[in-house]
């Protein structure tokens, strides 16, 4: 793999995570997302070990988003090499709508991990991820308590 492969790859990585993640384009799937992609390590994700076609990815894209509309993944770290690039990031979101067992706060939720990106031909086709979800729900759980008390 040349230099300017390795740039491409993280190019493409960081202007998906920009237009799809944080921005939320559903539609920007199309130019990044190959016809099968695959969740290969995902724990706490509903779609952990899956395998996506496109329209199985915009799915999952909307329902992720639906509770943190403003939610931004900012990067870390970014290595690639070959068709592989890991991702070190930092995620914070206003928890705006509901979740299962937790209603709307309003409060800001933070979150860290780390993903491994697989591509073929400049299009990505899976993922595995490690996230701090046990934080995620402990924040949810501590802001609901909070709210209640209200």
């Amino acid at each position: 793999m040349t230099m300017a492969n390795t740039r491409g790859v993280k190019d493409i990585l960081t202007q998906f995570m920009a237009e799809v993640w944080n921005a939320g384009d559903v539609d920007a799937c199309d130019k990044y997302i190959a016809p099968k992609y695959t969740i290969h390590h995902d724990p706490g994700d509903p779609w952990d070990r899956q395998e996506l076609d496109l329209q199985g990815f915009k799915d999952r894209l909307r329902i992720s988003r639906a509770p943190f509309p403003d939610q931004r993944f900012s990067i870390q770290d970014l290595v690639a090499e070959g068709n592989t690039a890991i991702m070190t990031w930092l995620w914070s979101a206003t928890h705006k709508g509901d979740i299962p067992g937790f209603p709307a706060t309003g409060n800001i939720i933070k979150m860290s991990g780390a993903t491994v990106y697989y591509f073929d031909n400049g299009r990505l086709t899976g993922h595995w991820q490690i996230a701090d979800r046990l934080g995620v729900y402990m924040q949810l759980r501590q802001n609901s308590a909070t709210t209640a008390d209200r």
